[in-house]
């Protein structure tokens, strides 16, 4: 297909950032000469609009209407403002934060101009902050809507735009009501649209507020005594942690230097997703040389939070359901009321940890947009490592309450002697080993990922590990959730959940192995040394065997979707 250099010519010369700008000028220079890759760079920039959804935007900076860039975000902008205009909202506060990736701060203070120019009362943040303060700061100051311009964990190529109406991610119809005014904003030129600098900025007043929320979710009686080794991934997590913990009382860690301030490159990690190989390896090798309780990381957004500790004798990273297991049981240990939920592709476990204490139990669509939403939530989270601890002022993951939530569990389980590992171990013996996994395939050609979803649907597996299937084609619902693309895979002692990644370019296959509880009817209290001994024997082999199982499991998984 010929490019549409008529097209290419006119963005470039309405383009207010000189940039990308002279970026696109180049490519057309080259494409001209004959540069194969400068073409195809070309054509996949113009080969469309970037999609407006419920993640907002999220695409590689660069020209184009396809990548992320001041013309696109300016757009998005009047989109986002005419709709507010159109519900009523005509004078009220919008909340605008961002983080340090590049041209973040521009893209906010496009938004703010563009919000002011149509007669709204943007509120913009001095600085570069996390995506749960918004999320916080949008009740907390009363607004009606918020916006981040954030690529939370991808790429340093990368960015986006996180927009929140009320507390919450948008949910449709809403991502395709804002899309269709953005639309309508994108077909006249950019000068038409109203800028205005009658904005506000804010600052301390909400970092303070944050810190002083989170304080508060720690009793004051209760023990703080640990060490622990920490990196915010050259995000914007560490400032605002320093706060936290100052106000809460508990001890500084010992932070990973070379990844401790903002930095777009994010020079020392291939991706900066603590999730991903070899992101953490920096915090663990400071956590062993410190002799630490426990390692966390954010991600560089602060709103997701890994956890690494001592299992079996060796440092690992927990996993996002494991994490998600030990914040639910010390809630419900606290008596924390209110419904428990996940999302459909994480563990089942929680739904047991739920009914043992007398607390409901909702499973959700991924995202939390849609956890964030369960009503009367006491906790959520999601298998990749988000979770929200403080429902009542951030119905969104927050990797800072978690981290928060997280050093009040290890410095109660140190002072008594115990733990993590020894808290997951009672969490098996009393509901049986659960071990989750996840295999991922990550693609140029997202036609592979349709393909390889439309051959799990055709021939779906008539049994795993020797076991028979029930299938369900998420497509057309199921226990009352809304329609997605995915096809969930159970048996006696397997799960299986597959689907396309909502933010990257893979495709997803969730897996889980259950066998049953290991203790006898009879455990609990005082239980003396032989028996508690005979217990983690029990609960150890059955971790062996649920691994062997899982290999299985990934093997029979792979095949089946010919990735």
């Amino acid at each position: 297909m010929p490019l549409d250099l008529a097209a290419m010519q006119a963005w470039r010369d309405a383009d207010p950032d000189p940039a990308t700008a002279t970026a696109l000028g180049n490519l057309l220079e080259k494409a001209a000469a004959g540069d194969a890759e400068a073409s195809a760079e070309l054509a996949d920039a113009f080969s469309g609009r970037l999609a407006f959804g419920t993640a907002g935007l999220r695409a590689p900076l660069g020209p184009g209407p396809n990548r992320m860039n001041r013309v696109v975000v300016s757009q998005a902008a009047a989109g986002l403002g005419r709709w507010l205009l159109d519900a009523g909202h005509a004078g009220e506060q919008v909340l605008i934060g961002y983080d340090a990736r590049y041209n973040s701060d521009v893209f906010a203070r496009d938004t703010a101009e563009i919000l002011a120019g149509l007669g709204l009362r943007p509120l913009l943040t001095e600085t570069a902050v996390p995506t749960p303060v918004v999320a916080f700061g949008i009740g907390h100051l009363g607004c009606v809507a918020g916006v981040v311009v954030t690529a939370s964990h991808n790429p340093p190529a990368d960015n986006g735009y996180k927009v929140y109406v009320g507390g919450s991610q948008i949910v449709p119809p809403t991502d395709v009501e804002i899309a269709e005014r953005i639309a309508a904003a994108a077909s006249v030129p950019l000068e038409a649209h109203p800028r205005s600098a009658a904005y506000a900025f804010v600052g301390e007043e909400l970092l303070a507020a944050y810190a002083e929320r989170l304080a508060s979710l720690v009793p004051a009686d209760a023990p703080r005594d640990l060490g622990w080794a920490y990196t915010p991934l050259h995000g914007v997590g560490a400032e605002v942690v320093a706060r936290v913990l100052d106000r809460a009382g508990f001890p500084a860690p010992a932070l990973v230097s070379e990844q401790a301030l903002p930095d777009p490159a994010f020079p020392t990690v291939a991706f900066p997703n603590p999730e991903e190989p070899g992101a953490m390896d920096l915090a663990l090798e400071l956590a062993r040389a410190t002799d630490a309780d426990v390692a966390i990381a954010n991600d560089p957004d602060a709103d997701r939070c890994a956890v690494a500790a001592v299992v079996d004798g060796q440092w690992r990273m927990l996993t996002g359901d494991e994490l998600g297991w030990l914040l639910a049981d010390d809630a419900l240990r606290r008596g924390t009321p209110g419904t428990y939920a996940c999302s459909v592709v994480s563990s089942t476990l929680l739904g047991d940890l739920a009914a043992a204490a007398g607390q409901p139990f909702a499973m959700t669509l991924t995202g939390f947009k849609w956890i964030g939403r369960v009503p009367g939530l006491a906790f959520g989270y999601e298998e990749a490592i988000g979770y929200c601890t403080d429902p009542a002022a951030v119905a969104d993951k927050d990797g800072i309450s978690t981290l928060l939530r997280v050093l009040a569990l290890v410095a109660r389980l140190r002072a008594e002697g115990l733990t993590l590992a020894d808290r997951l171990d009672e969490i098996a013996r009393a509901h049986g080993v659960h071990l989750t996994a996840q295999l991922s395939f990550r693609v140029e050609d997202l036609a592979l990922i349709t393909d390889a979803m439309a051959r799990l649907r055709a021939r779906t597996p008539d049994a795993l590990v020797g076991e028979p299937v029930t299938a369900t084609d998420l497509l057309t619902g199921w226990n009352g959730l809304p329609a997605t693309d995915g096809v969930l895979l159970e048996t006696a002692r397997f799960r299986v959940v597959v689907r396309p990644s909502g933010t990257e370019p893979k495709l997803k296959c969730y897996l889980q192995v259950r066998l049953p509880r290991t203790a006898g009817e009879g455990e609990a209290e005082g239980v003396d040394q032989a028996t508690a001994v005979g217990e983690a024997a029990a609960v150890a082999v059955a971790r062996a065997e649920a691994a062997g199982l899982m290999e299985q499991l990934r093997a029979e998984m792979a095949g089946a979707l010919g990735l």
